[in-house]
């Protein structure tokens, strides 16, 4: 097992409700110090999974840069409480945007993953929505970390396989019954890639997602947080 504490952050986002959304990861984070070393939050936690409406000139406004003033913001909360944190949200850079997920190590970016499949977006996307190119472990704290984002664990898993640990930050919004059904098969998927891994997905109101996260052992759910509660799995 990682020596690495290691807390999923099972919340409600508001979709383009940044402000609501920070506070939420601001609230987490005051929760886990002392407990935790890293928090993790499910994909494009920040600005909520369906923030955005395919309209370019909308959806760049949605999305924040690496080092814009909104992420320097959130990387001072890791400093603030001690914690470290890695965030799904949808990035910027130059003209284009992704589905990201960034890693903050006390209060420094450690590490920026860019999703490599394409589930994250409508098929009226535009050539400025994009998906990223590259998959790589990292260390953190000496140990070694790899992330897949959602659907890319499903059409890549032989991308993702690491000796370390494997975070995957999910958004399903199925319903009770169907992710009840499901959640057997996501912690086999992730044993393709990893013998130990941490499943998250977040809350939502419209649609309606009832959230859930897994720590996962050899391809078995081997602790949980039940669905349709916001809390925290250390």
């Amino acid at each position: 097992m990682s020596k690495v504490r290691i807390a999923l952050a099972a919340y409600k986002f508001i979709n383009n409700d940044i402000e609501y959304n920070i506070g939420k990861i601001e609230k987490v984070l005051k929760e886990a110090a002392g407990k935790a070393d890293l928090v993790c939050f499910g994909e494009t936690f920040l600005q909520g999974f369906d923030s955005l409406n395919w309209n370019y000139e909308h959806d760049k406004e949605v999305a924040i840069s690496l080092h814009s003033e909104t992420m320097n913001r959130i990387a001072a909360l890791t400093v603030t409480y001690k914690t470290d944190l890695l965030l799904g949200y949808v990035e910027l850079c130059g003209e284009d945007l992704y589905s990201s997920c960034v890693v903050i190590e006390s209060g420094k970016v450690l590490h920026n993953y860019r999703r490599i499949s394409k589930g994250w977006k409508e098929p009226i996307a535009g050539e400025h929505y994009k998906e990223g190119t590259e998959t790589k472990e990292f260390l953190y704290k000496g140990e070694k970390l790899n992330i897949a984002l959602c659907g890319d664990l499903w059409d890549f898993p032989e991308r993702f396989k690491t000796d370390g640990t494997l975070i995957w930050p999910i958004y399903v919004n199925f319903d009770k019954k169907g992710l009840g059904e499901y959640e057997h098969e996501y912690a086999e998927q992730a044993d393709l890639a990893a013998k130990e891994a941490y499943i998250i997905n977040s809350l939502s109101d419209d649609p309606v997602s009832i959230g859930g996260a897994f720590y996962v052992k050899e391809g078995k759910i081997a602790n949980r947080i039940p669905y349709e509660t916001e809390g925290i799995l250390i």
